[in-house]
């Protein structure tokens, strides 16, 4: 089974942003290990584009991660995002399905 990745792209406006760092890394990345049952988790912040924050997630497969988003705690995830963030900080979401990979030789 092919793995598959749930993106997390936020764009943070700069008096925002160690605000939002705190946040994520206290409170909304925990959660979402926990709800999502995602194998990994990885947060980035862009060194191109100021100001913007990637979180992805790693699921085993296109199914678990399906029921991860339709599940009732994600969408307590959103609210609880939402209610963090009424303004300042806009997202998108992505998914992604791990088609090749290789290691360098």
């Amino acid at each position: 089974m092919a793995k598959s990745f749930f993106i997390v792209r936020a764009v943070v406006e700069a008096p925002l942003r160690d605000k939002f760092e705190r946040w994520y890394t206290a409170e909304h990345l925990p959660l979402a290990l926990k709800v999502f049952k995602c194998q990994k988790a990885w947060r980035f912040w862009s060194e191109v584009e100021q100001g913007v924050h990637y979180a992805v997630y790693q699921f085993a497969d296109k199914a678990a991660l399906d029921a991860a988003l339709g599940s009732d705690g994600f969408k307590a995830m959103v609210a609880d995002f939402n209610a963090a963030w009424p303004e300042g900080v806009t997202r998108t979401r992505d998914i992604v399905t791990l088609v090749e990979e290789r290691a360098a030789s």
